[in-house]
């Protein structure tokens, strides 16, 4: 499969994916990569559009990981995961527009907009009771959660239950060919996950001048969801380990935002004057508040 012009977006639809600066960033990526290594993968976006030799591929989220893991698994077995798919739905009946349009025509009308979520949240509801309950927790049920949930967000709460509500959302064409991609990308790639914090992850690596490191890490500054357990300490430990990279003449890029609304991180600023920084047209989107925003997204590389 042909990625000079296409640009593959991870059917994880992840918060804070990086598919709509793809075709941007790649532009300054390495050309020839032995090893690709990414230690925080979250949808996987960045990684599907990467040639190279072999991938390393890491979030500290256990349940992003087990979901493409799961999907990795399946990636010779495609016709019977989309049938697995199909018989949940069913099940649980949820919109499925892509196999069979059920919604019906009257609830369309009542709420134009908004009938996905009426006709969904039931089934919906159910999927995450039968989900919580349960001892083994199917990373499929998860990702069918993942498809329907509110702005496709992975959460659980200090029970460790999964505690999105239900999106206005479907299992749709883009769902189908967002997976077939994934499958069709990863088929003959040598690819590892796991899940660990990125220190514990980039210390135990051996790399060498043909690798190269992408790390796009929470961003101090901003406001959303995932950024909260993120802290200016963690922000200097990934510094160091990237200066560490450096010094071994590694490559790395990493993605972050040095101003954002009235806010700039200062050690971020001073840190990246040693390097190149190139800056991005960013897509950041913060759901809590979708006014216009004063930001400044970077892509900044030793090379």
């Amino acid at each position: 499969m042909s990625q000079k012009n296409s640009v593959y977006r991870s059917p994880l639809f992840y918060v804070g994916d990086k598919y709509k600066l793809l075709k941007e960033i790649k532009q300054y990526f390495p050309k020839n990569i032995d090893t690709f290594v990414e230690p925080f993968v979250g949808g996987g976006s960045v990684f599907l559009n990467v040639n190279a030799k072999r991938y390393l591929l890491s979030d500290i989220d256990k349940n992003v990981i087990s979901i493409h893991k799961y999907l990795l698994s399946q990636n010779q077995n495609e016709e019977a995961f989309f049938q697995s798919l199909k018989r949940i739905a069913k099940k649980y009946n949820l919109s499925r527009s892509y196999f069979e349009d059920v919604v019906p025509s009257s609830l369309k009308k009542q709420w134009e907009k908004t009938y996905y979520a009426h006709f969904n949240r039931e089934g919906y509801q159910q999927l995450r009771e039968d989900y919580n309950k349960s001892s083994k927790k199917d990373p499929l049920l998860l990702y069918v959660l993942l498809i329907y949930g509110f702005n496709r967000m992975l959460r659980f709460n200090q029970k460790g239950e999964f505690n999105i509500p239900v999106g206005n959302v479907d299992l749709n064409q883009n769902v189908i060919r967002s997976l077939k991609d994934y499958f069709n990308l990863t088929k003959d790639r040598e690819i590892d996950f796991c899940s660990q914090d990125f220190k514990d992850f980039l210390k135990d690596l051996r790399l060498s001048k043909k690798d190269f490191v992408y790390v796009d890490p929470p961003y101090l500054i901003t406001g959303s969801e995932y950024n909260k357990l993120w802290s200016e300490e963690r922000d200097v430990e990934l510094m160091h380990i990237l200066d560490e990279l450096n010094r071994k003449n590694i490559k790395f890029a990493m993605s972050n935002v040095t101003s954002y609304q009235n806010k700039q991180n200062k050690k971020l600023i001073a840190w990246a004057k040693d390097y190149k920084t190139k800056k991005i047209d960013s897509n950041y989107i913060n759901y809590h508040d979708n006014r216009k925003k004063d930001i400044k997204e970077v892509l900044i590389t030793n090379y």
